[in-house]
């Protein structure tokens, strides 16, 4: 299967960040990564369970991001949770430290992926959701699924 050139690929997905978090905007950013954490990254070993974003100084930075030890790199390697800095641009960090100070908004990692053979991390601006939201929300996902199967039931006869 030859692989189309410019579709962005996974490595890893934060499923939890949408069942915990009302997410609302997305920005991409690119990640600062040593040459070990490379190499990791493409043999899709990367966890963003725990993971979020916060500024430091005037600075974004990728905070609990695990990224598992290349094993080839020995001694040379690197810590696999550390803060990784995010790059976007001045304008987009300054609207994004004046939402962020906004009550109740937290930047979430959605996901890591390789664009044009460079790591990117999806960010969302997200709100944290009550028991009560989440509960809608798997209850709106069950009747989805029923209804789902009740076509498929009607079509295959």
């Amino acid at each position: 299967m030859k692989k189309k050139e410019g579709q962005p690929r996974d490595i890893s997905v934060n499923r939890r960040a949408f069942h915990e978090y009302a997410i609302g905007e997305r920005y991409e950013a690119g990640i600062a990564l040593v040459g070990s954490e490379v190499k990791s990254l493409r043999a899709g070993r990367a966890q963003l369970q725990e993971a979020y974003a916060r500024f430091i100084g005037d600075e974004l930075f990728l905070i609990g991001a695990h990224i598992s030890p290349y094993a080839a790199a020995s001694q040379f390697g690197h810590t696999p949770i550390r803060d990784r800095k995010l790059l976007l641009h001045r304008r987009e960090l300054d609207k994004l430290a004046g939402r962020v100070n906004e009550k109740g908004l937290t930047l979430i990692p959605l996901r890591l992926y390789w664009e044009k053979g460079r790591a990117k991390c999806e960010i969302g601006l997200g709100r944290g959701k009550k028991l009560h939201d989440k509960r809608a929300a798997i209850r709106e996902k069950d009747e989805q699924r029923e209804m789902a199967r009740a076509r498929g039931a009607r079509r295959t006869g």
